[in-house]
């Protein structure tokens, strides 16, 4: 009697793009996919909610009004002049610290359509990174407010914050690709990442100013998140951003981006078999 053959694994769907720079091109090429997508996140995670996503701006006008009265007087610092830095410094991060944690499972949280269907992979990164822009939206109405009770008016310097948006969704998706990567192989890394972040906030001016830091200013200098969080804070109270920060933030996006692939290109054919 013949033996059986053997039993083969059923072949996975594999992404249309060779290397990041062909994946990301195609990935933009799925926009009504992924843009149908991150809106569909939103709405789900809402669904049945009164005000929907708007909780979310709720939560951190709270948040801001209550920190910003208790360390406007810890720091003796006119509520005027740090109400806005504070809102500002929390909408910024609010965007980077999500793309970056919901980054590390944009490929586990897609797992489904990885092993189905033939997309590129960073259609799943610009999902993430969309659905967040929609969230940084319905949070700036929090600094709309604020401005509109302190009489802020940035002015034509407040243009200057939409090539640091654009720099910054463009480290928010290599960042989506690498870490997403990274963490589909490796399931210890999300927690890691969260524990950094924690870190980064404290060390980073977004409850307190650069000029707290003294003679220790090297070390704001030094944390190019610093700089993202100033491409959006410094145009919208009206300051144009210091050259450093833009040459840090586009060096940053330099590098990540080359870094990324590196990696991608390495274990892009694996990640169907991490998820």
């Amino acid at each position: 009697m013949d033996a059986a053959p053997p039993l083969q694994r059923s072949p996975r769907a594999a992404p249309t793009g060779q290397d990041v720079g062909t994946d990301v091109l195609a990935g933009l090429g799925r926009w009504r996919l992924w843009g149908l997508m991150g809106w569909n996140d939103i709405r789900q995670r809402y669904r049945r909610s009164l005000i929907g996503p708007f909780w979310l701006s709720l939560s951190m006008a709270v948040m801001v009004i209550a920190l910003g009265f208790l360390f406007s007087t810890i720091f003796k610092i006119d509520i005027a002049d740090y109400l806005p830095f504070l809102t500002l410094g929390f909408l910024a991060w609010a965007f980077i610290a999500q793309c970056v944690t919901e980054g590390c499972a944009t490929f586990i949280e897609a797992e489904g359509f990885i092993k189905q269907m033939p997309l590129p992979y960073s259609t799943f990164v610009y999902r993430v990174v969309w659905r967040n822009l929609i969230i940084l939206a319905h949070n700036s109405v929090v600094y709309v407010v604020v401005a509109l009770i302190f009489g802020i008016w940035p002015g034509a310097t407040a243009l200057l914050v939409l090539p640091g948006l654009v720099l910054l969704v463009l480290n928010a998706a290599w960042l989506g690709i690498l870490v997403g990567a990274l963490c589909a192989r490796f399931r210890d890394v999300p927690p890691i990442v969260s524990s950094l972040l924690q870190m980064v906030f404290f060390v980073t001016p977004i409850i307190w100013k650069p000029e707290l830091a003294g003679d220790r200013m090297l070390f704001v200098d030094l944390n190019p998140f610093f700089h993202f969080v100033e491409l959006i804070r410094a145009p919208l109270l009206g300051h144009a951003p210091a050259a450093a920060s833009w040459l840090v933030c586009i060096a940053v996006t330099a590098v990540g981006w080359i870094a990324t692939a590196l990696v991608f290109r390495r274990c892009r054919a694996r990640i169907a078999y991490w998820v």
